[in-house]
Formats: C-alpha cells, sequence, structure tokens
C-alpha cells in the first residue's frame, strides 16, 4: 500500500514538473517571438499600417513563429487587389511582410464603379475608390460585365495590348490618366490636359514612349494634343497642337 502511494506521488510530481516545464516553455516561446519591429514590402494599395492590421489581427497576431507559418505564401481571398503574402522572421521579434498585388492592366468604369481587369482581360476587383497609377481604359464595347470573368469585348487579343502598353508606361515611369484604344488599332494616351496620338503603328510604341518624359515636362502647364503618330529614328520630333 505505502509502494502504490508513493508511485502515485512520483507519478504527480513527475506530471507537475512536466506541466510547469511545458507551461514555462510556452511562455518563453511567447515572450521571445513577440513581435516588435514590422517591414513592409511590395504594398501599393494600402498603407503600411493597413497591411500590419491585416496579417497582426487576432489570437497570436503578434506572435512571429505563428504569422510566419499562417502567411507562408498564403493566397488572398478577401483583401481586394492583394495575391498573396507572406511573413518571414528577421529576428524572433522582427517580421518582413510581403505584399505582391494582382498585376492590373486597367479599368473601365461601368455604372459608377471601376472594375479592374488583368492581362487576359478578366475582371479581377470592383471598387468605388479609383486606384492611382492604373490608368482607364476606354474604347472598349462591352453590354455588362461580371466579377471574375472576361470582358466582353469584340476582339479579346486587345488585352494583350493594353498589357504591353501598361508594362511600357511603368517602365518609363509614365503615370497615364487614360488610354483610348480606338477599333482602328490607334492610340491615344491622356496626361492631364495633353493628349498623345501613338497612331496605329505599333512598331515603335517603346521608342516613342521613350522620349515622352522630356516631351512631357517641356508641355508642363499647357494643354493640347502632341502628334507623335509618326515617327522617324533618330529625329525625335513631333507637332504640338495647342487646344483653341
Amino acid at each position: 500500500m505505502y509502494r502504490d502511494r508513493s508511485t502515485v506521488i512520483r507519478k504527480i510530481v513527475i506530471i507537475s514538473a512536466l506541466l510547469l516545464i511545458l507551461s514555462g516553455g510556452i511562455f518563453a516561446l511567447h515572450s521571445v517571438y513577440t513581435v516588435r519591429t514590422v517591414y513592409v514590402e511590395g504594398n501599393v494599395h494600402y498603407t503600411e499600417d493597413e497591411i500590419k492590421e491585416i496579417v497582426m489581427s487576432g489570437p497570436l497576431g503578434n506572435n512571429s513563429l505563428y504569422l510566419s507559418l499562417k502567411y507562408r505564401d498564403r493566397g488572398i481571398q478577401d483583401v481586394p487587389f492583394v495575391d498573396v503574402m507572406n511573413v518571414s522572421i528577421l529576428a524572433p521579434d522582427t517580421i518582413k511582410i510581403t505584399v505582391y498585388e494582382k498585376a492590373l492592366a486597367g479599368y473601365v468604369k461601368y455604372l459608377d464603379t471601376y472594375m479592374y481587369f488583368d492581362k487576359d482581360g478578366y475582371v479581377v476587383e470592383s471598387s468605388g475608390i479609383r486606384t492611382q497609377g492604373v490608368p482607364q481604359i476606354t474604347g472598349l464595347t462591352f453590354d455588362h460585365i461580371v466579377l471574375g470573368e472576361q470582358l466582353p469585348v469584340e476582339n479579346p487579343e486587345v488585352f494583350a495590348g493594353i498589357m504591353d502598353m501598361t508594362k511600357l508606361l511603368n517602365k518609363y515611369q509614365l503615370t497615364a490618366d487614360k488610354i483610348y484604344f480606338h477599333s482602328s488599332g490607334e492610340i491615344t494616351i491622356y496626361f492631364g490636359q495633353i493628349k498623345v496620338a501613338m497612331g496605329s503603328d505599333h512598331s515603335h510604341l517603346e521608342d516613342k514612349l521613350q522620349l515622352l518624359p522630356g516631351f512631357l515636362e517641356k508641355l508642363e502647364g499647357k494643354s493640347g494634343t502632341l502628334q507623335m503618330e509618326n515617327y522617324e529614328e533618330g529625329k525625335g520630333k513631333f507637332t504640338f497642337k495647342p487646344d483653341a
């Protein structure tokens, strides 16, 4: 009987010791991996504080180990414009949140709503707020829009041209307000009060856009049309027609 009691006491002591060690380990783990410094990169549509609030909300939202497991190249479904977010641990108390936003080719305005589409013309987001840096695309004809489906235009090949244009604008740090794609192939780009007529010959499109920042700088404060339809390699001379 004494031996049985001794065995029970020994088991209780061992279990208590294990629980004490476990609780101490959990406390140490929580203390060591408590986030104190956060770096955010890749965000355009959201501020750093907004991204932190999204990622670090809920239970264990300040634990770097938990966040790194939860956001390991995680696809995001409920945050507009965001495709993937990843959390990496730089130190036990320091994390880096990397935001991968959806690649937007442009937007069309439909029923007072901005409908953003990707390189293939699929509508990926809708918003009542216009996003800076994404051009409005006009000249497309459609009678309805469904989120998640391709814009029902007559010639879907136009989307490849739109994406190419968007990439080139970004390459030369040009922020267009609007791009008009005519059914004949002519392209007109709007920068504030300046319209840039690019013509229908797209073979020298990049050459023209490469020259455009310098022209726009000289035309700042003016209103009119920069006629870049005709391009002669090496000359770079175009006509500016002021508005009447």
